[in-house]
């Protein structure tokens, strides 16, 4: 037996003043989790079917799982009990539970695998109409929605210093020798990451947030707060989404900066779908994703819809493929997103030996970066993003971080290497008024 949730249904919502609302909301509540396509953006070109929903919201603590061990189990076990909409993430760590990797690096977050919660409200808003589904009654949503705060956010006037724990000479080493494993044969691509951190810091997440999303508009952009723990995302790579008996993976590779003016932008784009190094880079990641997928899917389902596609987004252009492929019913979701993750853009190929590599390489763990915030449906069908273009942070140590990395192949110049990654996390920076000396 399972409880079955009211749905009400409330007009004249916009994007912006519903996502003002949340985030005041947010300090009200523990867990919260607020997921944002900010598809309507003029600034990119990605179609209106990329995303679900203008805004998907769960807001409030019914349930919860919170796992280090069977992790897939556990999450399969509790929807079946549940059979109702979950909101969380899946750690980069999770890898651990698949394959045997010991992740000894820094860790200042000291994350769970995976945690999934329950809501008590769910919103979900599409061209203006918002529905909220509860278990409450309508008073009381009528009561929740009256006290929303439509008013902006207040801005942050945060200026934090952040330390790169590899310094400029250790990262273009490191390079160097992840090209030795190369030419050996061990890998022949692998996504290397950097971190940089701060300590005893103070910011307003909800101000952080709605900066970062403003400069970014990013489709996947997400904010979760899960007790003291923040993940506040400008991502716009999907890692995995099920819709019926359909999958699709969208992995990116390959970025360049936008242009000032229209020529020049037309003339960046053209050089990133020119570019052989990135052509490569993504083809290797498809042909990983195609591996993937084909572990439960359909005879001949895997299907490659774009190849190295280039879409604009309003800070870089990104080089995107997308893989789809269709599951038989009884194929159950936990199996699916096993089978995936951890994604390949983020790891590199082969899998297990770049996951290998790259705990020997860096030298922070990565936990909640380069892992997935996403939800899943009672019916199990589920969308999940990929955790990059974002700021960690832990408002019980005043820790925060952002992870920044990029796919390493035999063609990759070290130099060059550097330079994107901060293309990548200039954006970030500017949130938080750092300047890197580079």
């Amino acid at each position: 037996y399972c409880k079955v949730r009211n749905s009400y249904i409330y007009y004249g919502f916009n994007k912006k003043n519903l996502l003002n609302a949340l985030l005041h909301v947010s300090q009200d509540f523990e867990y919260i989790s607020i997921l944002l396509s900010n598809i309507e953006s003029k600034n990119y070109s990605l179609p209106r079917e990329y995303v679900n929903y203008d805004i998907l919201a769960g807001v409030g603590l019914d349930d919860i799982l919170i796992s280090s061990n069977n992790s897939y189990d556990k999450l399969d076990q509790f929807h079946s009990q549940k059979k109702d909409w979950l909101f969380g993430y899946l750690s980069y760590d999770l890898k651990n539970e698949n394959e045997e990797i010991l992740s000894n690096n820094t860790d200042n977050f000291n994350v769970e695998n995976l945690t999934f919660f329950v809501p008590e409200f769910i919103l979900l808003l599409k061209n203006h109409e918002l529905e909220i589904k509860t278990y409450h009654s309508k008073k009381k949503t009528d009561r929740f929605v009256n006290a929303f705060n439509f008013s902006e956010v207040s801005r942050s006037s945060n200026q934090i210093t952040l330390i790169n724990r590899d310094d400029k000479k250790r990262y273009l080493e490191k390079i160097e020798n992840i090209k030795s494993h190369i030419k050996r044969g061990d890998v022949y691509e692998l996504n290397y990451c950097q971190e940089f951190y701060a300590n005893n810091v103070n910011i307003f997440p909800a101000s952080v947030f709605t900066e970062l999303n403003e400069s970014m508009q990013a489709p996947f952009a997400s904010f979760l707060k899960l007790k003291d723990k923040y993940i506040l995302s400008g991502s716009p790579e999907r890692f995995l989404r099920k819709t019926n008996s359909q999958i699709l993976s969208q992995p990116i590779k390959g970025t360049i900066k936008r242009g000032n003016t229209k020529l020049e932008d037309a003339n960046l784009i053209n050089k990133l779908k020119t570019s052989q190094k990135d052509i490569a880079e993504n083809i290797m990641i498809v042909d990983l994703v195609r591996n993937d997928l084909s572990i439960n899917a359909k005879k001949e389902s895997v299907i490659v819809d774009e190849l190295c596609e280039v879409y604009t987004f309003k800070k870089v252009h990104q080089m995107i493929s997308s893989i789809v492929s269709e599951i038989d019913p009884d194929v159950n979701f936990c199996d699916v997103l096993k089978a995936a993750f951890p994604m390949g853009s983020m790891t590199g190929a082969p899998k297990l030996r770049a996951m290998q590599l790259i705990e020997h390489f860096e030298s922070f763990k990565r936990g909640f970066y380069s892992g997935s915030v996403g939800y899943i449906t009672p019916k199990g069908d589920f969308d999940f993003n990929v955790v990059i273009r974002t700021i960690l942070y832990n408002l019980s140590t005043n820790y925060l971080s952002i992870g920044v990395g990029g796919a390493i192949t035999m063609k990759s110049n070290p130099i060059d290497e550097y330079k994107e990654c901060l293309i990548k996390a200039q954006p970030l920076f500017d949130v938080l008024n750092f300047q890197i000396n580079d």
